[in-house]
């Protein structure tokens, strides 16, 4: 129970934060009718709100996992801020097919599924966001070409 009423606390301090940075919106001219710092007090009003049934109605306190499944949870966690940083320079197929592939061996560790699945998972990803939505995203690093 103490988890989930520090949780709702630091939902309530960041919801607090939240609607004093968006009162710092100047005002443009233009503008639509609710104005442009409405939407974001309103999220944040509703974020508060969560947090307080969180303080006054916590669940019974969790069952956290072992150490290793913490261990698992950071190691990806910092294979995905990593994969963040490198999709820039690497271009969006390699870095994605070794994340995903990583990804998925930590599901079920068998290798070869766990490269098909991730080198499979990073040109479907590419070929969707590339032709279906039309983001600009590069294939590989543009060294490659020249």
């Amino acid at each position: 129970m103490a988890s989930d009423r520090v949780f709702g606390l630091v939902v309530i301090l960041g919801a607090l934060a939240f609607i004093a940075s968006a009162l710092q919106i100047p005002a443009t001219f233009i503008s639509d009718p609710v104005g442009s710092k409405t939407f974001p007090i309103i999220i944040a009003s509703f974020a508060a709100i969560c947090g307080g049934i969180l303080v006054m109605r916590p669940d019974p306190e969790p069952e956290w996992p072992a150490l290793a499944t913490l261990l698992s949870l950071l190691f990806s966690v910092v294979l995905l801020v990593g994969y963040a940083y490198t999709i820039r320079p690497l271009g969006f197929l390699i870095p994605t097919a070794v994340a995903a592939s990583v990804l998925s061996y930590q599901i079920s560790p068998r290798p070869r599924f766990a490269l098909l699945s991730g080198f499979g998972l990073s040109g479907g990803l590419f070929v969707c966001f590339k032709f279906a939505l039309g983001l600009g995203l590069v294939a590989f690093p543009r060294a490659f070409f020249g």
